[in-house]
Parts: C-alpha cells; structure tokens; sequence
C-alpha cells in the first residue's frame, strides 16, 4: 500500500511543482500556453505569481509527505491539496463554456484524477494505518 500511496503523493507533488513554478516564473506563458486557462479572462501578472507561490507550498508539504508518508506528514499534505482541487474541479465542471469538447472532457478528467487522488491518499492512510495497528 505504500507504493500505492507514495505514487499517488508523487504525482500530485510533480503536478503542483510543474503548474507551481509556471506560475511564479512565467505567469504570461502559463496563461497563453497551459489548456483551457486563457478560458478565464483577463490575465493577471500578480494574481498568477501569487497562485504559483501558494501551489509550490502545497508541492513542498507534498514532496515532504512523499519522502516520509507517514500519516503526521500525508494526511495534512493530502488535505491542502484537496481544499483546494475539489472546488477547482467544481468551478472547471461548471465553467466549461468556449472550451471545444476535447478540452472540456481533458479538463474534467484531469482535474477529477487528482481531486481523487487527494482524497484517495488520506484514505489509504487511514486504512494502512488501522490495518498496521490491528497486527
């Protein structure tokens, strides 16, 4: 289970370093670049930078949690995550006007993978957990 957990922890650490670090160094090419964000008008230099900075915290508690998946460090890493990709895949699931279909099911897949995998994590912990204490 931990490979599982570890994997999991890795993939939402790697997917918040990449969008973190766009953001804070190259916010104008992350908006003109990345799919579906230059569906959201107007672009803003500071709004950006200063996503790109919370998200590259969210990587950091991530890629402690994936070195040490503890329940001390995953649970709490899985959660921030999850406050805030479970609204950002309701907003994306309820603003998919001007995206072509192919972005909007790319969009609505990718954000629900991870919004699970979140919420996926703090599960697996719960259950690795009670299992390892119940031997």
């Amino acid at each position: 289970m931990n490979v599982v957990i570890r994997l999991a922890l890795a993939i939402l650490f790697l997917d918040e370093l990449v969008v973190g670090a766009s953001n804070a160094l190259v916010p104008a090419s992350f908006y003109r670049h990345f799919p579906t964000v230059d569906l959201t008008p107007p672009f803003s230099e500071h709004y950006a930078r200063d996503f790109g900075g919370a998200t590259l915290g969210i990587a950091l508690l991530l890629g402690i949690a994936l070195v040490r998946p503890t329940a001390h460090f995953a649970i709490p890493a899985a959660l921030a995550y999850s406050v805030f990709a479970v609204p950002h895949f309701v907003y994306h699931l309820m603003h998919l006007e001007g995206a072509s279909t192919a972005e909007a099911v790319g969009l609505t897949m990718a954000n629900a993978i991870v919004a699970l995998l979140g919420i996926g994590v703090v599960l697996l912990v719960v259950v690795r957990d009670r299992r390892d204490q119940s031997h």
